[in-house]
């Protein structure tokens, strides 16, 4: 595994969801806060984005917009005065019908994909928790290849309902939540995008997160970046914000939190999968972390389930 990677399947929880919508004439509809991460994608004509709190966005044919922390937000032919977005239709009343009708593009109309991750947000990777409230991607020719593949294939997929598209709808999905955060960290604003294009931070963390079980120090992760253990302590403390030691002892625990919620494993085989030597040590390292037993979190996120 890598970090991005890591980062999204920890707190990735059950199927995402999409729909494939083409509208005109006149039309505000409205996005209530959610406890997991939205997007749209515009695949012919334009419309706007009121995010909560936020300035409106203009999004043009071909743009992505991720809002990663599940913001409230209208989107809408034209810019919303506080009367129209007062009036805006539910996303959910829209797609049943009782909205503008919706219909083949025409001139003026719009076509999209709008879709929602259900997202774990006890222990969030900072990775993530850096993500700004709205990621907006905007199409350029050329660029960001793989972001459109999916784009494309996406579409294709909700547009025909194929057989096997039970399958491929969700995995293709993944891969677009993925391909936004790749495209959000290629620009090179932010801490983790500069951690990530660091060589001696970044070899690091590929080999920590690579093999979590190994018995790292400090040591051997200084000869897996090519630097001397001063320097490794240095550049991954000043970009990661904790000793690289600190940082191990805190993914372990916290990916021994997504085994426990997402796995039936029993407590030995985490403890192994995680780089701890007895059902114990990681028992006790963890009540320490998280305020409570491993068996007591399992069973609160299985409530949780049930209950969402």
């Amino acid at each position: 595994m890598d970090v991005v990677s890591d980062a999204v399947s920890a707190i990735r929880i059950g199927r995402p969801s999409s729909h494939r919508v083409r509208v005109d004439g006149k039309w505000c509809v409205r996005l209530p806060p959610y406890d997991g991460a939205g997007f749209h994608v515009v695949l012919e004509g334009s419309c706007w984005l009121l995010p909560d709190g936020g300035s409106a966005v203009l999004l043009g044919a071909g743009d992505v917009v991720l809002l990663p922390h599940g913001t409230g937000h209208v989107i809408a032919d034209a810019p919303a005065d506080a009367a129209a977005v007062g009036q805006a239709v539910s996303f959910e009343r829209w797609l049943a019908g009782d909205a503008p009708r919706r219909t083949h593009v025409t001139s003026g109309g719009v076509e999209m994909l709008c879709g929602k991750y259900r997202l774990d947000r006890s222990r969030m990777h900072p990775l993530m928790a850096e993500l700004p409230e709205v990621v907006h991607l905007p199409n350029r020719m050329g660029s960001q290849a793989e972001l459109r593949a999916a784009i494309d294939l996406l579409g294709h997929e909700l547009g025909t309902q194929g057989p096997g598209s039970c399958l491929a709808v969700p995995s293709l999905l993944d891969l677009l939540l993925v391909y936004m955060i790749r495209s959000w960290a290629a620009r090179g604003t932010g801490t983790w995008p500069a951690v990530l294009g660091d060589p001696v931070a970044a070899a690091a963390l590929r080999a920590l997160h690579s093999d979590l079980a190994a018995p790292w120090t400090n040591e051997l992760l200084a000869a897996e970046a090519g630097v001397s253990r001063a320097t490794l302590a240095r550049r991954f403390t000043s970009l990661v914000g904790r000793p690289p030691m600190a940082y191990l002892t805190w993914w372990r625990l916290t990916f021994a939190a997504t085994l426990l919620r997402d796995t039936p494993d029993p407590l030995a085989a985490v403890a192994r999968r995680v780089g701890y030597s007895t059902p114990y040590a990681l028992s006790h390292a963890f009540s320490r972390e998280f305020g409570t037993t491993p068996g007591q979190y399992r069973a609160s996120a299985a409530r949780r389930a049930v209950s969402t």
